[in-house]
């Protein structure tokens, strides 16, 4: 596997990049063939808090995980366990749908015949639904509004495209706007 890694705000010394390329290497066992493109990894520091991003480009599907902690290794060794269930949750949902298709299967290297199961803590538990009306506003009031009740994130109907639109609150405290596609 090819990988690159970069620092923001910071220099990636030799021993990070090495037990960076360690760590993420464990990961290869999961592929029948070497991943194509580059993993991308970002290692950064901001009030002293150690944050690793990484970003695995598949065939289909995007692999990103994210962790920040106090101790840059302790994110490294989180974001790689992170990873790792997402690419047995994966490999088990094609597994499970594409049982016959061997193209997408070939993604994911077969461990003995049995499809392994999701562990318990990735099983995905619907608790609650909402349902509500779309309110027609702008973006500014869909912040305000989304402040109002505390929440960190706001589904609205936009006044200005006409589209449902969400606004969010970023970990850097700044607001983020998703829009239909």
């Amino acid at each position: 596997m090819m990988y690159n890694i970069r620092g923001q705000r910071f220099q990636v010394t030799d021993a990070l990049r090495d037990y960076v390329e360690k760590k993420l290497s464990r990961l290869e066992r999961y592929f029948e063939t070497p991943v194509a493109s580059e993993i991308n990894v970002t290692l950064s520091v901001t009030k002293g808090q150690h944050t690793v991003e990484v970003t695995i480009p598949l065939v289909g599907v995007m692999l990103r995980a994210e962790e920040k902690s106090e101790d840059m290794y302790a994110s490294i060794d989180v974001v790689v366990d992170k990873l790792e269930r997402q690419i047995r949750k994966h490999k088990t949902k094609v597994n499970r749908k594409f049982r016959q298709d061997s193209g997408v299967r070939a993604l994911f290297r077969e461990e003995g015949s049995a499809v392994s199961v999701l562990d318990e803590e990735d099983e995905l538990e619907l608790v609650r639904t909402k349902r509500f009306t779309l309110k027609p506003m702008d973006v500014e009031e869909a912040i305000l509004q989304m402040n109002m009740v505390g929440h960190n994130f706001f589904v609205f109907a936009n006044v200005d495209n006409k589209e449902v639109n969400v606004v969010y609150k970023r970990s850097d405290g700044k607001y983020g706007l998703i829009e239909q596609g």
